[in-house]
């Protein structure tokens, strides 16, 4: 029986179930039922994408649901990938919101009163788009038609804005981040909608059977504009560099579990739709397209963790974390296609599937460390890593849970990140054997891009943990933490232990993975990666891994350590005596580093890089030029892209609209002559181009 039809039509129930119940139920059963509706979307979507990465299809066509196309659905094994690393991220977060939208006294979600409305999080509109977002997640992968995918992709792109903006009363900046969010968006839907329009006209259809069909056709120059158009459209959804503007806006102020949705399930889209594009639907193509995600790929690794290893805000810090992780993500889609055009399909299938598990493992420590973020921001009202520390005391499994999210993100063993980079490093190294100055000169670039991003990566989490939850407690609130409640715990536990399955025994995804490769268009790859008992085994190459073993030596030394510490210790005689301080009394806060003090050293190692604005404010005394009351320094550091880029574009548009004020001057003449002038211009153009 095939069972992928069944569940998504049971996620869509229970979405349009979760978003009538949003709006009718009072807030006090509110959270409770959406999270529920929403954890069975999430479970519904897990078990279809299960059985499509088994090897199971399916499709659907529903003529009568939109005008003159209809919507057309199909799952092979690379949308069901996307759709299980979605649906787990779903049903986790599902259970998590259940206890963070509960009412508190910090975070933002408040409920006004008995008889006041409910804001924020647990708002009508927030609860009641949450699971219909949740949906989309699952459904964008399942379109195979070119007007169903776009409907797909703007409903969860508008769904997903309304949640950026929930908490759109209590702060500014999320009525800030809302407006980069929905510029940047809409202008991927306009390359997407002309990348894919021009694709469907040249190909005579526009399902992705025919699409396929008329690839072949297709001019070098017509499937470059499509490639390209497509892909900078999937680029901006992924947060690549230099269109990443919106995502370290949007993630940090939206509500903490949708954080986690859009960075650990939708920003995936983005390279699922470079490779649907760029290997199933077009077939694959030269070498420069290729070249080009690559080097967006790693620029946007290593720009990214830079930019989180200057943040303090703990939430911007975790967003550009995602910049840097998706980069890895089209590092190792780049690679494939660049091996597939120099026809070496074994490491283009290596490259691809490293890929692939990076998606997955990358979606599981992403959630967990942004749900872990929202259990601060709940317990405290405060994302700023300066005013944090001293959590792990108050709030021992969050730190707990933020530690394992952690260990993944720094890509070391036995973390989850750990296997998939290694995977990712083993294919550009065995690449360097494609003959050829491009690879020669390109590979050994990512490799470094890799290991620099890696480096930062665990400087910038060792600064995250440490100085959040380690610490001292740097304000009242950080000092008065409570831990965070048993539904939101559950649902961090649940992505932990998700972690750490995919940290010991990875191989078990072997099979799942090698059939996704095989839908993307590697089909004569064979298979890449094996399972050994409990190693991983690249097929083809001489490489094996196994990462449980790892762990095991791991802990093994540290016990024997620890053991021997303590034995040491034992045989040598112990005398108490005070410290000596130098006379300056027991440490506080203030002599403890803070988030900007840790990363000033890397700041000042890539100063070029990152353009570090400062500014020195002298007041002196009133009575006397001579005499300084108060010597006042600032040190910022902007997004530089965002600064050299953007900043000039938006200049420029308020000028042009300062100027167009000047047109609207009331005169209903003037305006008569504009219409007379512009219907002139017309005719005058058409009788030209005859």
């Amino acid at each position: 029986m095939n069972a992928v039809g069944p569940a998504l039509a049971l996620a869509a129930a229970l979405a349009g179930a979760g978003s009538v119940a949003g709006l009718v139920t009072p807030p006090r059963w509110r959270a409770a039922a959406v999270g529920a509706c929403t954890t069975g979307v999430g479970a519904a979507g897990l078990a279809a994408g299960v059985a499509a990465l088994g090897g199971t299809r399916w499709s659907a066509a529903l003529p009568g649901l939109l005008p003159l196309a209809g919507v057309q659905l199909a799952v092979d094994a690379l949308s069901g990938l996307f759709m299980a690393v979605a649906g787990g991220v779903i049903a986790a977060v599902g259970v998590y919101g259940i206890g963070y939208a509960r009412p508190t006294g910090h975070g933002g979600h408040l409920v006004a009163g008995a008889a006041g409305p409910a804001h924020g999080v647990l708002s009508r509109g927030a609860q009641a788009v949450l699971p219909l977002f949740a949906v989309t997640l699952l459904l964008v992968p399942a379109a195979s038609s070119v007007s169903t995918f776009l409907l797909l992709w703007e409903l969860m792109a508008l769904t997903s804005l309304l949640l950026v903006c929930a908490e759109h009363r209590e702060r500014a900046s999320v009525r800030e981040a809302g407006t980069w969010y929905a510029v940047m968006t809409h202008l991927g839907l306009v390359l997407l909608l002309a990348g894919l329009a021009l694709y469907a006209a040249r190909a005579g259809g526009e399902t992705f059977a025919a699409l396929r069909a008329g690839a072949g056709a297709m001019s070098p120059a017509a499937r470059g504009t499509v490639f390209v158009l497509t892909a900078t459209a999937f680029a901006s959804k992924a947060g690549m560099v230099p269109l990443h503007a919106w995502l370290p806006r949007a993630h940090p102020e939206a509500p903490s579990h949708v954080s986690a949705l859009m960075s650990a399930a939708m920003v995936n889209l983005g390279a699922y739709g470079i490779i649907r594009v760029g290997f199933d639907l077009l077939g694959g193509g030269p070498r420069w397209w290729w070249l080009l995600v690559l080097a967006a790929g790693a620029l946007s690794a290593v720009y990214g963790i830079l930019q989180a290893a200057m943040a303090s805000d703990l939430k911007r810090l975790l967003a550009y974390s995602t910049s840097e992780n998706l980069g890895l993500v089209l590092v190792g889609v780049g690679a494939a296609g660049l091996f597939a055009a120099a026809g070496n399909q074994a490491l283009a299938a290596l490259a691809l599937t490293a890929a692939m598990l990076h998606v997955i493992n990358h979606s599981a420590f992403k959630a967990l460390l942004f749900c872990a973020a929202g259990s601060v921001l709940r317990a405290t009202g405060l994302r700023d890593l300066d005013a944090l520390g001293g959590l792990r005391a108050r709030m021992p499994a969050t730190a707990g849970l933020f530690a394992v999210g952690a260990l993944g993100a720094v890509a070391l063993p036995p973390g989850n990140g750990f296997v998939s980079e290694w995977l990712l490093l083993q294919s550009l190294i065995h690449g360097l054997a494609v003959p050829g100055t491009l690879a020669a000169v390109v590979l050994p670039v990512a490799v470094a891009a890799i290991a620099l991003s890696a480096g930062l990566a665990a400087a910038v989490f060792v600064k995250a943990l440490g100085v959040g939850f380690f610490a001292l407690p740097r304000s009242p609130r950080a000092a008065g933490a409570v831990e965070a409640p048993p539904a939101m715990l559950a649902g961090m536990g649940l992505l932990a232990a998700c972690c750490v399955a995919l940290a010991l025994v990875p191989g078990t995804l072997a099979d799942g993975l090698t059939h996704a490769t095989a839908a993307a268009g590697l089909r004569g790859s064979g298979t890449a990666l094996t399972e050994n008992g409990l190693q991983v085994r690249l097929a083809r190459i001489p490489a094996l891994l196994s990462p449980l073993w790892v762990a095991v030596a791991l802990a093994a030394g540290v016990l024997a350590v620890s053991a021997l510490t303590g034995v040491v210790a034992r045989r040598r005689r112990r005398r108490q005596a005070r410290l000596w301080d130098c006379g300056g009394g027991a440490p506080t806060a203030r002599m403890a580093y803070t988030a900007t003090s840790f990363a000033e050293p890397l700041q000042r190692v890539f100063d070029d890089v990152l353009a570090p604005e400062q500014d020195v404010d002298v007041t002196p005394v009133r009575e006397s030029a001579y005499l300084v009351e108060r010597v006042r320094f600032q040190r910022r550091i902007p997004d530089r892209i965002e600064h050299r880029v953007y900043r000039p574009v938006l200049d420029a548009l308020t000028g042009v609209g300062t100027l167009a004020r000047r047109l609207a001057t009331g005169s209903v003449h003037r305006y008569l002559g504009y219409g007379f002038f512009g219907l002139v211009t017309l005719l005058v153009a058409l009788a030209m181009a005859q």
